[in-house]
């Protein structure tokens, strides 16, 4: 068992942020316990010789093919624009350029 002390619950909630109350901190570091043990042993029973894997069954690419289609002309892109200059986009200033 990892005997995750009932202080270091208690330090992990301040970090979180969360109130919690004694009785609360009681049950949480034995509830938590039972997480640690449980990653202890599915860590334990992967060995070198096992492919790490993110999912359980193969997955295929869904993508379609990357075929170039019909795109706007600058001018036909440009014309829903609010603002534009030299062919561009024009938007507003963020940042000063001091």
């Amino acid at each position: 068992m990892s005997t995750l002390r009932r202080d270091q619950v208690a330090h992990l909630a301040r970090l979180a942020h969360i109130d919690m109350s004694d009785e609360e901190l009681d049950r949480m570091s034995g509830e938590l316990d039972v997480i640690v043990d449980s990653i202890k042993s599915i860590s334990e029973a992967a060995g070198d010789d096992v492919p790490p894997t993110s999912h359980p069954l193969p997955l295929t690419n869904v993508f379609r093919e990357d075929i170039v289609g019909q795109t706007l002309s600058n001018d036909e892109a440009l014309s829903g624009a609010p603002d534009s200059a030299d062919g561009r986009f024009k938007v507003p200033a963020i940042l000063d350029e001091d």
